[in-house]
């Protein structure tokens, strides 16, 4: 028998595939693979979205089918794309590298 909560049973997960089989979703290892990271970060972005949605720590169930759905969202975001497309890290966010003129007589005045 599982004692733990729901909370305390997430905190023990560490992959991509540790979430996806504890909510018992379907996925094919090759997307996984190449977007693991960004799989997490989308869930965890959306979770932050949804926190005034999700039901109270003592309703675990209705909590996880919420946390369910929101990484079987993730999850299809990097079936249905990729990670560019998607821009899910700040990386992705940055334009091209800027570049400043400074004078020479400038820096020597400092």
């Amino acid at each position: 028998m599982n004692d733990l909560s729901l909370a305390e049973e997430m905190e023990e997960l560490s992959s991509a595939e540790d979430f996806l089989d504890y909510f018992g979703i379907t996925y094919e290892q090759k997307i996984v693979s190449v977007n693991r990271l960004h799989i997490l970060q989308r869930f965890h972005d959306y979770i932050a979205k949804g926190q005034q949605i999700l039901p109270s720590e003592d309703n675990e169930a209705a909590q996880f089918e919420i946390y369910k759905q929101l990484l079987t969202r993730a999850y299809t975001d990097f079936v249905e794309s990729d990670a560019v497309t998607e821009k899910v890290f700040k990386v992705f966010h940055m334009h091209e590298p800027q570049t400043s003129f400074v004078p020479l007589d400038q820096v020597l005045q400092a």
